[in-house]
């Protein structure tokens, strides 16, 4: 009998650790691919979708240069080579390393107003 509770005991375990898995990765797909690449390339640091934190939110970012057909060209300059005196004085450090696609999917999401999904 304490066989068939250890296996019972394990089973509950192994299954609560992976609906607990599939939990955390079915909201990682949720979110916006923009907001993801944000994320890992800690942009949400100094951002954050609807409050000023050290830069503007992306809310912000989306209201300023709404109606601008040229803001996804200078978004993306601005994210690859950093840049200051837009929103104040501190600089927002360049991101040379991030890959051009990556900074488009991010400022493409920026400018629809950074949606949740």
């Amino acid at each position: 009998m304490k066989r068939v509770g250890f296996i019972v005991s394990s089973a509950a375990v192994v299954l609560g650790a992976w609906a607990s898995a599939a939990g955390t990765s079915a909201f990682a797909a949720d979110a916006p691919r923009g907001q993801s690449i944000a994320n890992a390339n800690a942009c949400m640091g100094c951002h954050a979708v609807d409050r000023k934190l050290v830069g503007p939110s992306f809310q912000q970012i989306a209201a300023k240069y709404k109606g601008d057909a040229q803001a996804p060209a200078k978004l993306t300059r601005k994210v690859k080579d950093g840049g200051s005196g837009v929103w104040g004085m501190i600089p927002m450090p360049a991101h040379p390393s991030m890959s051009d696609a990556d900074i488009r999917t991010v400022v493409d999401w920026v400018l629809a107003g950074a949606p949740a999904k």
